[in-house]
């Protein structure tokens, strides 16, 4: 078999699966109920952050407070102060892709 096989939560219970965390990319899938989230912290990548279903409420640096719907996929770049939070009823569930994988921004 060369394929790789990846299983990721179906169930709308709060979850942050890093299920890709290689060499060139990071795959994660999160879903958040009401009022739950990321803390503020900064990107260490480039990011791709796909709203599968629910509604995205994300403060960017000094931005205002954004909201996006199920359907939207946002690219945010390297080293920007963000804050996720599902502000909403409707369960949130987002798939996260940082690429270059973090580790090629460390300086060594």
């Amino acid at each position: 078999m060369l394929e790789k096989i990846y299983q990721y939560s179906t169930s709308d219970k709060k979850v942050v699966e890093k299920l890709i965390m290689d060499d060139n990319v990071n795959y994660i899938h999160m879903v958040f109920g009401k009022d739950e989230g990321m803390p503020e912290h900064y990107s260490n990548s480039n990011v791709y952050m796909n709203v599968i279903r629910g509604t995205l409420s994300i403060t960017l640096d000094e931005q205002e407070l954004h909201t996006y719907e199920r359907g939207t996929l946002l690219q945010i770049p390297y080293h920007v102060k963000m804050k996720i939070t599902n502000m909403h009823d409707e369960v949130l569930e987002l798939i996260v892709v940082k690429a270059p994988a973090p580790h090629k921004y460390i300086k060594t």
